[in-house]
């Protein structure tokens, strides 16, 4: 395979924004670059990282978002910078930004997806293996709508992607598009390429027999004030068997809880508890929603699982592109797992985000890894 038709993938972990996006180019920089996607920490001055990215990729469209860790070849880390770059020579992407999030209409969203991905078959014939990849605010509390829209509008092209984060701080979470950084705004990027793919999601969890059932919400915020008609707070530590003093997110990565739709077990992961007694979710939650409680099963052994269905659909990949949930990272560190399980992602190539939620084809779940494996052959004839 010629040089210039493989994906780079690089990271950074310098303290230093320009010092990390120079280290970030240095690595992934290639001649005809068809698209630059990147993770970074939010605790890096963007004002830097933008510029620093718009100087040294002039010409190249790139996208990314901030984070809550960083996954790339220098494993699984915090305050870093990673990404990938793809080679123009084998692929062709589009890319979009949807700003006013909280003005976001259904259909809308669907013909701005539709309307893209028929800016990429223009450009990308004969290329018949394709994704798209969102990147979306991970505090706009409009996943749902957004990903179901966009997957309707994409058809047969399959949709993944992460919700951005900013380190734990749920403050505000950030997309890097046309060369700034956004809030309140959602980047859709298809690819069209040579290379063979597959698009996975897993999860590591069983569920437990006893029910719980919201009793009183707030949908449109996440919040969920009573279970079983009980504080939501107190109800949830009587049944992990904890104090309510002692919740944290350690404790919500632990023992999320799960929703079953159409015979499919979908985890809603807790962000956070507040004062008032009430829990916040980091996905949809409403008023006669039956849950139940989870508890993780060997992360690594399924991780591990994960990768090695992927080699055998794609062969050795160049790049498996990883949303990992917040909560797996959590999970990870908790159980002093994070450099194992970063290992893992370095030896299969794993470039990615810690996310405050994950998106496959068309749902918005949590506690996955979702993503894409692109594979090292080659296809079909250079476009």
């Amino acid at each position: 395979m010629k040089e210039q038709s493989r994906i780079r993938t690089g990271q950074s972990c310098a303290a230093d924004p320009a010092a990390a996006v120079g280290e970030f180019f240095a690595a992934v920089g290639q001649p005809d670059m068809a698209l630059v996607v990147f993770f970074c920490s939010s605790a890096y001055d963007l004002a830097v990282v933008s510029a620093e990215m718009n100087r040294l990729f002039a010409g190249v469209p790139v996208v990314g978002c901030t984070s809550a860790g960083e996954i790339g070849p220098a494993g699984y880390r915090d305050h870093s910078l990673a990404g990938f770059s793809l080679p123009g020579g084998a692929c062709v992407a589009a890319t979009a930004r949807l700003d006013r999030l909280q003005e976001f209409d259904g259909d809308a969203g669907q013909a701005f997806a539709h309307e893209l991905a028929q800016q990429l078959d223009e450009r990308a014939a004969g290329l018949d293996q394709r994704f798209g990849f969102l990147l979306i605010d991970g505090l706009s509390v409009r996943e749902e709508p957004v990903a179901h829209a966009f997957q309707t509008g994409l058809g047969l092209i399959p949709l993944f992607g992460g919700s951005a984060g900013d380190d734990l701080h749920f403050a505000r979470t950030w997309i890097f598009h046309g060369g700034a950084f956004h809030s309140d705004a959602a980047l859709l990027a298809l690819v069209a390429t040579r290379f063979p793919l597959k698009i996975f999601q897993t999860q590591h969890f069983v569920c437990d027999e006893e029910r719980l059932v919201v009793t009183e919400a707030v949908p449109a915020t996440r919040i969920v004030k009573e279970i079983n008609g009980l504080p939501a707070v107190a109800e949830y530590a009587r049944l992990v068997g904890v104090k309510v003093e002692d919740l944290d997110p350690a404790v919500f990565a632990a023992a999320p809880v799960v929703v079953t739709l159409y015979g499919t077990d979908y985890v809603r992961s807790i962000q956070k508890a507040n004062a008032d007694g009430s829990l916040t979710f980091y996905s949809a939650i409403d008023e006669g929603l039956v849950l139940r409680i989870a508890r993780g099963v060997d992360l690594v052994a399924n991780l591990k699982r994960a990768f090695a269905g992927l080699h055998e659909e794609v062969g050795a990949p160049q790049l498996v592109i990883s949303c990992d949930c917040i909560l797996r990272n959590l999970e990870a560190t908790n159980n002093k797992l994070k450099d194992e399980v970063g290992d893992i992602f370095r030896a299969n190539r794993a470039v990615g985000f810690s996310t405050y939620g994950e998106q496959y084809q068309g749902v918005h779940v949590n506690q996955t890894l979702t993503g894409v494996a692109i594979g090292e052959e080659e296809t079909g004839d250079a476009c």
